[in-house]
């Protein structure tokens, strides 16, 4: 096949570790073909990772996230080198195809439906690699000072001193203002998009878990009203029950009033006919 049946962005997942927190990472999934495309996340270390949702429809020309959130870790892999993989299974299905009808069988490659698998790694970084905490000098989001206008600002600060004022003095602190707003200004265009992926993140996790509950309560609701029915069948049987053996006792009760009637009869004729 000349293209991917779903391109994936990030092609790696990305976790930034600190000891005893959770960390998320959003993928994204799309489609650029005119077909439906199902798929299936899968990982080595299940119990280490919390994928939302596992399973999910591409429409064409659509896309569709999952988020996967690693657990607190309470030790640090040796030089931040994770093993753990994922994998993404997706096969070109029909129009009208539910999550409720994705299943193993339906990632066969031998069943003649059109099917890919793409390996993903995991990759850790640590808080201090993030440009925040680096050198602010090197990050793109900070303006640095062009060299005309540090040129221009010393020009400025070398007349104030030949003229003899004590004006001088008043440049290094306009200019200090002047590089701390910049500063500020960068930091801030750091901060937003990171909190921003931060609340999305933890949004989708909510959103997963919510989702769950919902589930857990139908599911609940069912079982409930399937007793229900259960009880109810069991009271109409134990009534039956009760009718059978009220009719049983009275069949056999019948004949043994009878012979003692008939008895009783046979008696008292025989005495008056032989006094």
């Amino acid at each position: 096949m000349a293209t991917d049946l779903l391109q994936i962005h990030p092609s790696d997942i990305t976790f930034r570790f600190e000891l005893k927190k959770q960390s998320s990472c959003v993928v994204r999934l799309a489609n650029h073909a005119s077909h439906y495309v199902a798929f299936k996340v899968k990982t080595t270390s299940p119990k280490k990772y919390c994928v939302r949702p596992t399973v999910g429809i591409v429409q064409p020309h659509g896309t569709c996230d999952f988020t996967v959130t690693m657990q607190a870790q309470r030790t640090v892999p040796p030089d931040f080198n994770c093993k753990d993989k994922f994998l993404v299974q997706s096969a070109v299905v029909p129009a009208g195809t539910t999550e409720d009808d994705i299943s193993s069988d339906l990632f066969v490659k031998d069943s003649g439906r059109l099917v890919e698998e793409k390996k993903l790694r995991v990759v850790l970084i640590t808080p201090s690699s993030s440009p925040e905490n680096g050198d602010l000098s090197q990050d793109p989001l900070i303006p640095m000072p062009s060299p005309l206008t540090v040129e221009k600002s010393l020009e400025v600060a070398q007349g104030l001193k030949e003229d003899g004022t004590d004006r001088g003095t008043v440049v290094p602190r306009v200019v200090e203002k002047e590089g701390d707003m910049k500063q500020v200004n960068g930091i801030e265009k750091l901060s937003f998009p990171k909190d921003f992926k931060e609340l999305e993140s933890r949004l989708g996790i909510m959103d997963a878990k919510l989702r769950e509950a919902e589930g857990t309560m139908a599911m609940l609701n069912e079982e409930k009203r399937r007793n229900t029915r259960e009880k109810n069948l069991l009271k109409q049987e134990l009534e039956m029950m009760k009718k059978k053996m009220k009719i049983k006792r009275a069949q056999e009760g019948f004949p043994f009033l009878f012979v003692c009637v008939v008895s009783l009869v046979s008696m008292a004729v025989g005495y008056y006919i032989h006094p």
